[in-house]
């Protein structure tokens, strides 16, 4: 029920996890998909390959997007690529994995996170907004994190709480072009970024957190971001969707 065919999106973070499965859900609905990636370029040239099977363009581009120049980098390979945009997915962000208190955390680790986690969704949302088509879809990755907190991850819960914050305020400004922006919120993924915390009764002990009692797929976060992206979800902007098979509601 979802055509995305003649739509052009652009997915950050797009080489691997939740990125790529949304890239090529993305595809397999028939829209043109580039993805941004930082250093990853075996993987990301993968999923283009990927997305070209299915019949439809795609690229792939390196960029710091935490900065303005990358960013910049991203959005003119886009307009040559794909001459404009409908579809944005914000997804690049890290998630440190070591725990660390609020009183030992330092300056360092609390500006990485920041600049790549915050700088890069406001930079990357200001140029989608300035290539965007009236009627387009802006999806960011958040996490319930952003929503309850992280003993020990405070910056990463931070730059979370932030994006949702952002979301509800761009929403708003943009909802007279009809440009609908929302975030997905996952809780536990089996990514990359999680794979440590899944490690030996890491994955069993997690799952007891969680109603649904398993850790989602990227492919399971992928559909929601993809049906904020469509026509069915045109009514929704501001919107915080929790995708984390029910820990949010959970202490």
């Amino acid at each position: 029920m979802i055509d995305l065919k003649g739509k052009r999106a652009l997915v950050t973070g797009g080489s691997r996890g939740i990125g790529a499965a949304t890239a090529l859900l993305l595809a397999e609905c028939g829209a043109d998909v580039g993805i941004g990636y930082r250093n990853r370029e075996k993987d990301a040239e993968e999923v283009v390959r990927q997305i070209a099977s299915l019949g439809v363009r795609g690229f792939a581009q390196a960029a710091d997007i935490g900065t303005v120049a990358g960013t910049e980098l991203l959005f003119a390979r886009a307009a040559r690529e794909l001459g404009g945009l409908d579809l944005f997915v914000g997804n690049a962000g890290i998630w440190p994995f070591d725990d660390v208190p609020i009183g030992e955390m330092d300056d360092e680790r609390w500006h990485t996170t920041m600049r790549v986690n915050m700088d890069s969704m406001f930079t990357t949302t200001r140029a989608a907004v300035r290539a965007m088509s009236s009627h387009g879809r802006i999806v960011l990755v958040s996490s319930t994190a952003g929503q309850r907190g992280e003993a020990g991850h405070s910056d990463y819960a931070a730059s979370r709480g932030a994006m949702i914050s952002f979301v509800k305020s761009v929403a708003v400004e943009l909802a007279p072009r009809d440009i609908t922006v929302n975030s997905v919120a996952p809780g536990w993924v089996d990514t990359e970024m999680a794979a440590a915390s899944l490690e030996g009764d890491g994955r069993a002990r997690i799952e007891r957190t969680i109603p649904l009692g398993r850790v989602a797929s990227a492919r399971d976060i992928a559909g929601p971001i993809v049906f904020l992206c469509s026509d069915l979800a045109r009514h929704i902007t501001g919107e915080v969707v929790n995708v984390n098979g029910g820990s949010v509601l959970c202490g």
